[in-house]
């Protein structure tokens, strides 16, 4: 595996965490770090989809980051 295969791989661990943690009621979807997890795994898969030239990802992992630091930003503690 290269660099950009460990980028993508780890991204996308922290992205499956965080929905693991959430269906299994140990991390509200609105909790720092289920956001958090969200933010850098979908940064670290849409990166890797940067260097792999994937459009497709790129896109959805895009918009994941957005929506992911939007809820940052709205978060209610």
């Amino acid at each position: 595996m290269n660099v950009t295969d460990w980028i993508g791989l780890l991204g996308v661990f922290q992205i499956l965490l965080a929905y693991i943690l959430n269906v299994t009621g140990k991390a509200s979807n609105k909790s720092l770090n289920f956001i958090i997890l969200n933010i850098t795994g979908a940064g670290m898969a849409c990166l890797a989809s940067i260097l792999l030239n994937y459009w497709p990802f790129i896109i959805l992992e895009g918009v994941w980051t957005m929506v992911s630091l939007y809820a940052l930003v709205i978060r209610k503690t």
